[in-house]
């Protein structure tokens, strides 16, 4: 066990179990409450029942009965990830996108690790521990996601030489070790070997509420540091021990292409850059190691981190009132749509921006506009 098992929490159990999905006219095949939460909830899947008997036709006086043979029911196409192994970056409590991504992948049988931002880790592994998660845990069958091991993280530092002296004096970081990227990376393949999926569910802006003609020029950089460089450097590191035909993906914004007032910081620009390094590494991480490439650019959540914003409330209520879809954007159905892109299911997806938003990015025109009611 590497170095980090002295600040990284270890939790043994077993892992939810997605039986595959037979052939279509196969055997009778079991689905797990997860492949029929997908066949109800989100559409992934549905129930096919083939008809046991068919018209009869007359030809040159000879009748022939068509029938439809079904040698059992289809009960759906489930998303198994059994034997699959994700590490998730970004994750610090039991509310945002990436818990909900690190949930449907348990759900779906992936064995979860997590990377915990250091300052929030012994908060983060202090409420695993007392059961405070455990509501939030619950998975469809009716278990609880378990995290195989919480990993100490601050994916804004490459490797230890990288790391300033105040840093490493500063009491927050006291009695972690091994939290940049390369140690984090290391330490996972001393563990466990190799990993087949990668996530980045990390942003940061420290001037997020300015304006970006107010924004500084270290305010700047520092928003495509944490928000877009920190996946390159993930995948960077990470890429050696992923298997072939793994998978990573990442979280986007509608700013990167539309103006979000407010979104200040230089936080528009790092989600633009992050959808393009989308692409890029796409077409890198696929010719060096078979690896897929994707981001979900997600609608407004109200999660702890988007509350730094100042007007995240008001962004949802906006989402609500003018998407396709007038409902409430759920975390879990961005989760789902994380769990379908790294699957097999999508073995062919990959530089793609996809979009889990109600639909919001499709409109031009905003319908609460006052204009339209005059």
């Amino acid at each position: 066990m590497g170095a980090s098992a002295a600040t990284g929490m270890q939790m043994v159990a077993a892992r939810p179990c997605i039986p595959a999905c037979q052939r279509m006219l196969g055997s009778r095949s079991v689905v797990s409450a997860f492949g029929r939460a997908l066949s109800t909830r989100t559409g992934f899947a549905s129930c096919v029942k083939t008809a046991s008997a068919g018209p009869l036709i007359s030809v040159t006086r000879k009748s022939f009965a068509v029938r439809a043979m079904s040698q059992g029911a289809v009960q759906g196409l489930p998303i198994d990830l059994r034997g699959k192994r994700a590490f998730i970056a970004g994750v610090a409590d039991d509310n945002g996108y990436g818990w909900a991504i690190a949930k449907a992948l348990a759900a779906a049988g992936a064995e979860i690790l997590v990377g915990t931002w250091v300052p929030a880790l012994n908060i983060f592994e202090t409420s695993l521990r007392r059961g405070k998660f455990d509501e939030s845990r619950k998975l469809p069958d009716g278990s609880l996601m378990e995290i195989t091991k919480v990993y100490p993280l601050d994916a804004v530092f490459d490797s230890l030489e990288d790391v300033p002296e105040d840093v490493k004096a500063n009491k927050r970081y006291a009695g972690s070790s091994k939290w940049t990227v390369k140690e984090v990376a290391e330490t996972v393949k001393d563990d466990f070997g190799s990993i087949d999926i990668l996530v980045h569910s990390l942003a940061n802006g420290p001037e997020v509420t300015k304006p970006l003609l107010e924004t500084s020029r270290s305010g700047y950089l520092a928003a495509v540091s944490a928000s877009s460089y920190s996946f390159i450097s993930l995948l960077q590191h990470f890429l050696p021990i992923m298997n072939p035909g793994g998978a990573s993906i990442s979280l986007t914004y509608i700013a990167s292409e539309r103006t979000i007032p407010g979104y200040g910081g230089g936080m528009s620009s790092a989600k633009a850059a992050l959808e393009s390094d989308t692409r890029v590494l796409a077409f890198e991480a696929g010719r060096k190691g078979k690896i897929r490439v994707n981001t979900i650019s997600a609608g407004p959540l109200g999660s702890r981190a988007a509350k730094a914003i100042g007007f995240i409330e008001k962004m949802i209520e906006y989402s609500y009132v003018n998407a396709p879809l007038q409902k409430e954007l759920l975390a879990e159905e961005v989760g789902n749509a994380a769990a379908f892109l790294v699957s097999p299911l999508a073995s062919a997806i990959t530089g793609s921006t996809v979009y889990v938003d109600n639909g919001l990015n499709t409109m031009a025109l905003a319908v609460d506009s006052p204009t339209l009611s005059t």
